[in-house]
């Protein structure tokens, strides 16, 4: 039975390390590639019609954000037109219908186009919408975004300093960064994957992915790649490589941002990561054979099977914080000191992460040491989604399909702003909320075993495992109640008022 744990355990953070190492790579060619600097294009003689789309379903509370944003955008208003792609079953359907009006009336080329079925989700929604687009370049916007007035003019003359460029990529900024913890932590995770992941993969010439909003696509690159498919959850990942495998080049540019709005409450924030990983692997599942029969170079390959399956950690972390607690009795009774002398190299994954992070910050902000002062509870917060992401791995590994579950959007920038009385706030307690609640549990007694023991070293990730899990737990715990109990509430209220 030991024995079995601790291979368990080792091959965990075997896999760990792997991936973690992969951080050590990414810096080394952020430094490799740091002096790189992107020219701006200049604009061409005579500007491109334009087609934005503008994907939504039940968006009622951002959607003239949005619009109002987005007609804002500095290009002629006779080479845009502006697609809105309506799924809508609520009143958002009505309120986007007024908004467009409005907008005709001041001028602008927009269509509200509102399907009374969802086939192919998001992905059907773009497709469909492309058919009918004017535009030889498409910009996609989701509905949390608000776009800069100077996105298309920053963006297009890109396709001219390159006819094989396909698509090009903004950063995404972060409306309600100081909204909460939460709100932080994502932040980070964010400016990690767009100023180091996109960022350098793109100089280093390895394949990068569209984001699902906050860039432009050649309307050509989309129709040759096989155009928009809805058979995986990550769409515009799917595209990209099918994109990229067909010889066009992306072009991501760290300087040009578009603001977004982050999940502020946390089911929100588990339904956005379980899509985005389980998407991840069925794109993996889907693609990574073409990749590797490809005739890319090898660092190309290898690189790529890196981006396409580092979701696959999840289930690693969930057997490492289910081993950790029974380690603490096996390392007390001795007999194997050697093998956790060996294991002590595990710890240079963490290291790899900690810098990938660093970078991140220092490289766009003057407060970096503040920014990165949140990389410990960022690390807490990936343990916590184990439970939730490892779901989605297995989901996606066995081919359980499922449905294109949008990420709530609630309007939140100020922190007064409140998520609380939302109509899109997800009040059903998930069966994973309890695992997590079982697992922080867990935890804790680990926490408590390992410093009865002296087991010092066990103590901090045993606190980290705790801290993932009781956050998870007690934040979808506190949506879920919070909601019952505002009910129950204003139930009682009206039957006073009634009796009066």
């Amino acid at each position: 039975m030991i024995d079995t744990i601790l291979t368990l355990y080792f091959i965990s953070l075997l896999v760990l390390f792997i991936f973690g190492s992969h951080g050590f790579i990414m810096v080394f060619h952020y430094y490799k590639h740091r002096f790189n600097k992107t020219i701006q294009p200049d604009l061409p003689n005579e500007l491109p019609h334009v087609t934005i789309q503008l994907p939504m379903f039940n968006e009622k509370y951002v959607a003239q954000r949005l619009l109002d944003s987005v007609c804002e955008i500095e290009y002629p208003k006779n080479k845009l037109e502006i697609q809105v792609l309506d799924d809508s079953t609520d009143d958002t359907v009505s309120i986007v219908e007024n908004i467009v009006k409005e907008k005709q009336n001041l001028g602008f080329d927009i269509i509200h186009i509102h399907r009374t079925n969802r086939k192919g989700f998001k992905a059907g929604a773009l497709k469909e919408g492309l058919e009918k687009a004017k535009g030889e370049f498409v910009a996609i916007f989701d509905a949390d975004f608000v776009p800069k007035n100077y996105f298309l003019m920053k963006t297009i003359p890109y396709f001219y300093s390159d006819k094989k460029t396909g698509m090009v990529q903004t950063r995404w900024e972060h409306l309600n960064e100081t909204y909460s913890i939460l709100t932080r932590v994502q932040a980070l995770a964010l400016d990690g994957h767009f100023v180091i992941e996109q960022n350098i993969r793109n100089k280093a010439g390895f394949f990068i992915n569209f984001n699902g909003t906050g860039g432009v696509w050649r309307k050509s690159c989309i129709m040759d790649a096989g155009n928009w498919q809805a058979d995986t959850l990550t769409e515009d990942l799917d595209l990209s490589y099918r994109a990229q495998l067909k010889g066009w080049k992306f072009k991501f540019l760290r300087d040009v941002v578009s603001p977004a709005e982050l999940p502020a409450e946390i089911n929100a924030l588990k339904s956005q990561q379980f899509r985005w990983t389980k998407g991840a692997i069925e794109t993996a599942i889907k693609l990574l054979p073409k990749v590797l029969k490809s005739d890319l170079p090898l660092r190309k390959k290898i690189h790529s099977v890196f981006h396409l399956t580092n979701n696959f950690v999840f289930p690693f972390i969930l057997v490492a914080a289910i081993l950790n607690t029974p380690l603490i009795f096996i390392k007390h009774y001795g007999g194997y000191e050697s093998y956790f002398q060996f294991m002590s190299i595990f710890i240079f994954a963490f290291i790899g992460s900690f810098l990938f992070y660093l970078y991140s910050q220092k490289d766009i902000y003057e407060d970096w040491q503040r920014r990165i002062s949140f990389f410990p509870l960022f690390m807490a917060g990936s343990m916590g989604f184990a439970v939730n992401n490892t779901r989605a791995v297995l989901e996606g590994l066995f081919g359980k399909k499922s449905e294109f579950i949008r990420t709530p959007k609630y309007s939140i920038k100020e922190k007064n702003d409140s998520w609380k009385n939302n109509n899109y706030t997800i009040k059903k307690i998930h069966w994973t909320v309890w695992v997590e609640f079982a697992l922080a549990v867990y935890c804790f007694g680990g926490v408590v075993s390992a410093i009865y023991y002296l087991e010092l070293a066990s103590i901090p990730f045993q606190l980290l495992f705790f801290t993932g899990f009781a956050f998870m737990s007690y934040q979808s715990l506190r949506v879920a109640f919070f909601d019952r109990f505002n009910l129950t509430r204003t139930a009682l209220l009206q039957r006073e008022v009634a009796s009066a």
